[in-house]
C-alpha cells in the first residue's frame, strides 16, 4: 500500500506549479476571485498547458490522463490561485466530462473541441425550483416534435450560465425515471430566455433558464429515455472534483495563516508560539490530511473504472467539511485581515461553503454512506406521494 505520489505524478505536480506560478500568480489571484465571470483567459493558457481535458480520451482531443492527474492539477492550481481551480474543474469534471463521455460524432465534432481549447465553456441545466436534490421530480420537458423536440420548463442554479455557449439539459422525454434524458440547448437557440444575473455567496453568478417552446434539432440530443443512470454515475466523478476543489481552498487559506502565525507579532512574540494556537493549527492539519487520503483513494479507485458511490461520498463529505472548517479556522487565526476581501482567506471560506451543497449536499452523502454501511437503500419519499 504506498500512500505516496508516483513519479509521473510528482513531475506533473511540478509541472503544474510552475505553470501556475508564471501564469496565474502575483496580483491576478485576488482580482479573478472577485470577478463573477468565467476566465476565459485562464482557459485559454490551461488549453495550451494540456490542462483541459486531461481525463478525455486522445482520440477525442483530450489528454488520456486519469482521474488523479485531474485532481493533482486542480491542487497545485488552487495553490496559487483559487478561482483558476474552477478551470481546471469545468474542463475536466462536470458537465463536460458527461458530455465527452456520451456525444455523438457529430456533437463532439461541433462542440467538443472548443471546450477543450477553452474559447467556450458549457452549463449544466439539472436543478429546477421544485426538484433539487430529488431530481426525479424535475418536470422540463422534450416532447417529440417532426424531426426535432420542443423543450419547455425552468432550470436555476446553473454554474457559469451567464456565460455559457451550449447547456446540458436534464429533460423528461415520458413519465418515471426512464422518461429522463439530456439534450444540448445551445445559447440564441429561440425559446431560450435568461433571467436577471443573481450571485451565489461564494461570488459566481447564475441565470435562472426559460425553455418555452424551445425546438432543438433531434442531433442535440445527448441521453435520451433511460439516460438518467448513465447521466448521474458521472456525477461520482463530479464529486471526486468537487471534493479537490473544497480540500484545495482550505489547504490556500491554511497556508495563508501558517505563514501569518509565523511571522505576526503580539505580546512580544509570533502567534504560533501561542499553545491555543499550536493546537488549532494541529487540528487543521488533521483535518486536511485525513479528507486527502480518502481523496485519494476515490481518485485511485476511480482510475480502474467509475468512481463507487461509496468512496465518492465519502471523500467529498470529509474534503467538503475539511475544506470549510480550515478556512474558517484559518480566517480566524488572521483577524480582521482574514475577514476582508483584500485577502483570499474570505473568498475561501465562502467558497468551501458553497460546496457543501453544490454537487450532492453533505446531507445526502450521509443517506448514500449509510446505504453502504446497511448495504441496502433507503428511500426519502413519502411512501403515500403521487410520482409523476
Amino acid at each position: 500500500m504506498d500512500f505516496d505520489l508516483s513519479d509521473e505524478q510528482r513531475l506533473l505536480a511540478e509541472s503544474v506549479r510552475r505553470f501556475a506560478e508564471s501564469k496565474l500568480g502575483g496580483t491576478a489571484p485576488l482580482r479573478r476571485a472577485h470577478d463573477p465571470h468565467f476566465p476565459f483567459d485562464v482557459a485559454a493558457l490551461m488549453a495550451k498547458q494540456g490542462l483541459l481535458g486531461i481525463t478525455v480520451p486522445v482520440e477525442d482531443g483530450g489528454q488520456g490522463g486519469t482521474l488523479m492527474d485531474a485532481v493533482i492539477a486542480i491542487e497545485q492550481v488552487a495553490a496559487v490561485c483559487p478561482r483558476s481551480a474552477d478551470v481546471v474543474q469545468a474542463g475536466n469534471f462536470g458537465p463536460l466530462r458527461t458530455f465527452a463521455a456520451y456525444a455523438s460524432a457529430y456533437q463532439k465534432e461541433r462542440w467538443l473541441g472548443r471546450l477543450l481549447a477553452g474559447e467556450i465553456v458549457i452549463s449544466l441545466a439539472m436543478t429546477e425550483p421544485e426538484a433539487g436534490s430529488a431530481a426525479t421530480d424535475l418536470t422540463t420537458s422534450a416532447r417529440a416534435d417532426g424531426d426535432g423536440y420542443v423543450i419547455n420548463g425552468t432550470k436555476i442554479f446553473s454554474t457559469h450560465s451567464p456565460d455559457a455557449s451550449i447547456f446540458l439539459v436534464y429533460v423528461r422525454f415520458g413519465p418515471g425515471v426512464g422518461g429522463i434524458g439530456s439534450v444540448i440547448v445551445e445559447r440564441g437557440t429561440p425559446g431560450l430566455a435568461f433571467g436577471q444575473p443573481s450571485t451565489f455567496m461564494g461570488g459566481e453568478q447564475w441565470c435562472q433558464l426559460y425553455f418555452e417552446d424551445c425546438r432543438i434539432p433531434a442531433e442535440n440530443v445527448l441521453l435520451g429515455p433511460g439516460g438518467f443512470k448513465r447521466q448521474m454515475s458521472g456525477f461520482n466523478a463530479e464529486r471526486i472534483g468537487n471534493s479537490a476543489r473544497s480540500l484545495a481552498l482550505g489547504r490556500h487559506a491554511y497556508e495563508l495563516a501558517r505563514t501569518y502565525a509565523s511571522t505576526r507579532k503580539q505580546f512580544g512574540r509570533e502567534l504560533c508560539e501561542f499553545q491555543g494556537l499550536q493546537w488549532s493549527f494541529a487540528e487543521m492539519t488533521l483535518k486536511l490530511e485525513a479528507a486527502q487520503l480518502l481523496l485519494y483513494r476515490a481518485a485511485s479507485r476511480a482510475d480502474s473504472g467509475l468512481p463507487s458511490v461509496a468512496d465518492t461520498s465519502l471523500a467529498k463529505l470529509a474534503c467538503n467539511q475539511s475544506g470549510f472548517d480550515v478556512a474558517n479556522g484559518a480566517v480566524q487565526v488572521l483577524g480582521g485581515t482574514g475577514y476582508s476581501q483584500e485577502s483570499l482567506a474570505e473568498y475561501c471560506l465562502r467558497r468551501t461553503r458553497g460546496w457543501m451543497i453544490a454537487g450532492g449536499s453533505i446531507e445526502m452523502l450521509k443517506n448514500r454512506i449509510a446505504e453502504h454501511v446497511f448495504g441496502r437503500s433507503f428511500s426519502q419519499r413519502d411512501k403515500h406521494a403521487v410520482r409523476a
